[in-house]
């Protein structure tokens, strides 16, 4: 049973195979010129359609280039406006932002496939449709041409043999009539002999005229008929059929171009599946472990988080003590809300070392001037002690191998120097050694320069390495001021302690003693200006129960800053800040990172606080 159905089956196929070639044979035999001999107007608005459809495919294939470039550009100027700014450089060791610039690559890639199928569209297919379209169009009008030309001919040959038979019809009725005339003047008795001949003649002459007309008319008719069986057998087939071969090849072009843009697709299809994957890949190389051990690595500052404040038990202290620790506390109350003292509640006593003003004016801009000079191209400090620790030996690290690489780059440069002035020396017609001399002193200078540079940033480094981290931070230092462990901050930005052992020695600064933070609001600075309210520590030394007066002065600006980044103030004694922002300069960066800056709020007074050094670009009073 199987078997039979197998077998019917593929009978069942093989006549359906046989119908469809029977089928194609036959209407490979058909033609225009024999089936629709007589649809001339029909076929040749069908032939002017089909041009126009070829158009309108044309049209489209433009339309679609145009759109193809649009996306193209538009993908490339998107992949331009997110493209990482010179300032977000840094942030591009993440993983995260690695991937989106390998993204952004991508679809710069993705973009020029685009660009490529617009192209090769544009060059391949449209020209091709365009040029097809006016050879048939040129083809069709000579075509129609020709058939108008047959079919006037076969007209005038239709109208010569219709008026060939109406003359023959006339002849034929005037010889029918003298013929009649004739007989009856035979028959007439009264009619003489002369003229009975007369109307013999006229018969035989009408006759004759018939018999002309009747051979003319067979000779227009034999031509007619020869010729209307030439135009409709052999010459209007002639032309229906290249009008047929004009069409097949519209059609057979249109199926071209469709495949040959799709081919153009399917050329960058590979290229743009590879696109996706470098995107796929992107996105899998994120990974977020790394880019959180890369934000430690970032911003460690080495400090150790604040110690626990120690309870302190007054009925244990001394008088004295006590009476230093309710006169901090009291100062303490003058704070402001960011934790800064007010320049409207402390005013510094004019003591008589005031009369150095102006020097010591002098030299806080010689040393603000030294210290401008210094920073780096980011506004950094040459040494980056202006850093946290940690952060501090990485940047000089970084600096010493960049120094080692352009050493290594110009000792290459030198040794090349050499070896060319050594062969110009040993065969002069090579070149004159002298003009290298000049190139491989200069090469010499920078190699000594760069060596000197490395030598200073690895004592840098080694100064960095050897110095005793902080065992605390800022906010550590400032609890240890609130308990009685005064600290004073010199003019490198470090604090000694002056408790050791027990001993209760008085510090340099005087009574109020400050940490290197911001935080207390209370930095002894060496660089103030006279009435700033920070004072020298001899100046601290005189009249220290009298430092303080209940009148106080506005402290005087060292100069004025603007933002360059803005700034949320998240611990004591700072204050937040805009980018952009006007601030005025009060105490200026001692080594600790923070400068001291101050504005006017809306209640016709000032804020003051600290800001970072880095966050700001200050500019001094001459």
């Amino acid at each position: 049973m199987l078997a039979l159905l197998a077998s019917g089956t593929s009978r069942s196929s093989s006549s359906i195979k046989l119908a469809e070639s029977e089928s194609a044979a036959q209407n490979s035999n058909m033609s225009w010129g024999t089936e629709i001999w007589d649809q001339n107007d029909n076929i040749a608005i069908h032939t002017n359609r089909g041009i126009d459809a070829l158009d309108k495919y044309a049209n489209f294939l433009r339309d679609r280039v145009a759109i193809e470039t649009e996306y193209a550009g538009k993908l490339r100027r998107l992949v331009k406006n997110y493209q990482p700014k010179k300032k977000e450089e840094e942030d591009n060791e993440y993983t995260s932002m690695q991937a989106f610039r390998n993204l952004l690559k991508e679809v710069g890639d993705l973009a020029g496939q685009r660009e490529v199928v617009s192209e090769s569209l544009q060059l391949q297919v449209i020209q091709a449709v365009t040029l097809l379209s006016k050879t048939l169009r040129e083809e069709r009008k000579k075509c129609l041409s020709d058939g108008a030309m047959l079919q006037q001919n076969l007209t005038t040959q239709l109208s010569s043999l219709d008026r060939a038979k109406r003359n023959y019809e006339k002849a034929y009725r005037d010889s029918e009539k003298a013929v009649d005339s004739y007989k009856r003047a035979d028959m007439d008795l009264n009619l003489s002999r002369a003229e009975v001949e007369r109307y013999k003649n006229v018969m035989t002459a009408k006759i004759q005229q018939s018999d002309d007309a009747k051979n003319e008319y067979a000779n227009q008719l034999q031509k007619t008929n020869n010729l209307q069986q030439q135009h409709f057998s052999m010459l209007l087939p002639a032309v229906l059929n290249r009008l047929q071969e004009l069409d097949e090849k519209r059609t057979r072009g249109i199926r071209e171009f469709i495949i040959g843009a799709a081919e153009v697709e399917s050329s960058v299809a590979p290229i743009i599946a590879r696109c996706m994957e470098g995107i796929v890949k992107a996105g899998e190389s994120i990974n977020e472990k790394e880019d959180s051990f890369k934000v430690i690595e970032r911003y460690q500052s080495g400090f150790t988080p604040p110690r626990d404040i120690p309870f302190e038990d007054l009925s244990k202290l001394d008088p004295d003590t006590v009476q230093e620790s309710h006169y901090s506390n009291s100062i303490s109350n003058h704070l402001t809300i960011k934790g800064t003292m007010g320049a409207n509640k402390l005013k510094k006593r004019v003591g008589i070392f005031n009369i150095f003003g102006s020097t010591k004016q002098r030299q806080i801009i010689e040393a603000c001037i030294t210290m401008k000079n210094s920073l780096t191209a980011d506004g950094q400090k040459e040494d980056f002690s202006d850093l946290p620790p940690n952060q501090r030996r990485k940047k000089l690290q970084a600096k010493i191998t960049e120094l080692q690489q352009k050493i290594a780059q110009e000792t290459n440069a030198r040794d090349g120097l050499m070896k060319m002035k050594i062969v110009y020396e040993a065969n002069s017609s090579l070149g004159n050694p002298m003009t290298v001399e000049g190139q491989l002193n200069e090469s010499e200078h920078k190699l000594e320069k760069l060596k000197l540079d490395l030598k200073k940033y690895q004592g840098y480094l080694d100064k960095a390495s050897q110095a005793q981290v902080a065992t605390s931070s800022p906010q550590a230092n400032r609890n240890q001021l609130q308990n009685g462990h005064r600290t004073s901050r010199h003019s490198n930005g470090s604090a000694d302690d002056h408790h050791e052992d027990g001993d209760d020695q008085p510090d340099d600064a005087g009574s109020l003693s400050s940490s290197a933070s911001p935080e207390s609001g209370l930095g002894t600075s060496h660089t103030s200006l006279p009435g700033s309210g920070q004072g020298s520590a001899n100046e601290n030394a005189i009249g220290e129960d009298t430092y303080y007066e209940t009148e106080v002065e506005t402290l005087n600006p060292l100069g004025t800053c603007r933002a360059l980044y803005p700034f949320e103030a998240s611990s004591e004694g700072s204050i937040p800040m805009n980018e952009g922002e006007e601030l005025q300069v009060i105490e200026i960066d001692q080594g600790d990172g923070w400068t001291r800056v101050r504005r006017a709020n809306n209640s016709n007074g000032w804020d003051e606080g600290f800001v970072p050094t880095s966050y700001i670009e200050c500019t001094l009073y001459a």
